[in-house]
């Protein structure tokens, strides 16, 4: 199989879908591999070292989905990307759908296989493909949080830490899944005072005992996110329902109860945000304003930093990616986390929650792939 990895397009995006070690995985299974020029610049990684590894570079992006058989990439294909798209090709890449009607409109007037990688599953129940990038986006979000909090930026004025002699920030994490177990080790590191609501008693046993109690952990209802919401200095939304829409848990209505300054941080911003206010920004210009509340909602959080979130991504993909080149789809077929993982295949919606949140009728994986 011809498997290709374009440059990624979105604003300020510099991980790739492929790393050098990624290709030479491919090259060593028997695949031929065309990467476009500048593909990997971003995380340092030159022509030269594609070449190295058993690539041919191709000249521009329409050679990479003219040529392949299999497209890997890291963000969703962005409009000029997906009318280039065709039937009988894979695509392998965070999709997102269940927020984006145009994308997914696009994808299945192309005819493409799209798997997305935020709905493989693995056998824990886990989404593996998901979970680097939730680890690398929990951290950031208390990075770009606190630096959001400084007075320079629109924030309170406020040091997570605090100081001997002044109390730290209040930080409320909404959800104790990756993200949010990471959210909160990166707050608590910088010694500000933690918070996490979740929904499951289980989930917050097990957070209570990760951090030996230097978090407090609350049952989420809509009393105590308010309380939390209104007293924290910074929120970090970190809610998941895998495949679907983000539910909006804090309101247009909460936000004039929070403190002026205080911060949000969107992680869900992906499914569409987890806050009524938010809407997607870029590292370009990555913060606004509404009610005094500032709000940090970049779509591509782990692109700030490539080199670490290239490689995290690459090891989590590489197996099924390996998968999809040798076995096409009877990989999918015959493996029921990677059928979880198909969103689109031949015009057809194949994921139940993004079918429910767009209005298409679903179809079973098994169903559309017994006829391809």
């Amino acid at each position: 199989m011809r498997v290709g990895c374009p440059k990624e397009i979105k604003n300020h995006e510099y991980r790739v879908g492929l790393t050098p070690g990624a290709v030479r995985e491919y090259v060593a299974h028997g695949h031929d591999v065309l990467v476009e020029t500048g593909a990997g610049a971003g995380i340092g990684a030159d022509d030269h070292a594609y070449i190295a590894a058993g690539a041919k570079i191709a000249a521009s992006a329409r050679d990479v989905f003219e040529k392949s058989d299999m497209i890997v990439k890291v963000k969703e294909p962005q409009p000029s990307e997906w009318v280039q798209l065709r039937e009988g090709q894979i695509l392998y890449t965070y999709l997102h759908l269940a927020p984006d009607p145009d994308q997914t409109k696009g994808l299945i007037e192309s005819g493409v296989t799209a798997v997305a990688y935020e709905t493989v599953t693995d056998d824990r129940g886990g989404l593996p493909l998901l979970a680097p990038m939730s680890e690398v986006a929990g951290r950031l979000a208390i990075q770009a949080g606190a630096t959001a909090l400084q007075k320079a930026h629109g924030g309170r004025g406020i040091l997570l830490g605090g100081v001997p002699g002044v109390l730290p920030a209040k930080v409320t994490v909404i959800g104790g899944g990756v993200v949010g177990l990471h959210a909160a080790k990166m707050a608590v590191g910088l010694g500000a005072d933690v918070t996490i609501l979740d929904r499951s008693l289980p989930r917050l046993r097990q957070l209570d005992d990760i951090f030996h109690g230097r978090v407090h952990t609350v049952y989420s209802t809509i009393d105590a996110l308010e309380q939390e919401v209104f007293s924290a200095d910074l929120v970090i939304g970190a809610v998941l329902i895998p495949g679907a829409a983000a539910p909006k848990l804090v309101t247009r209505e909460m936000l004039s109860g929070m403190k002026k300054g205080a911060v949000v941080v969107d992680v869900a911003i992906d499914q569409g945000g987890c806050f009524e206010t938010s809407h997607a920004t870029t590292h370009s210009d990555p913060t606004y304003e509404v009610d005094g509340v500032v709000h940090y909602c970049v779509a591509n959080m782990p692109g700030a930093v490539p080199v670490t979130s290239a490689h995290a991504l690459n090891n989590a993909t590489l197996v099924h990616g390996l998968a999809l080149a040798d076995r096409g789809l009877r990989a999918i077929a015959e493996d029921r986390h990677l059928r979880n993982g198909l969103n689109v295949h031949k015009g057809r919606v194949t994921n139940t929650p993004v079918a429910e949140a767009l209005g298409y009728p679903a179809h079973a994986p098994e169903a559309v792939l017994s006829v391809a």
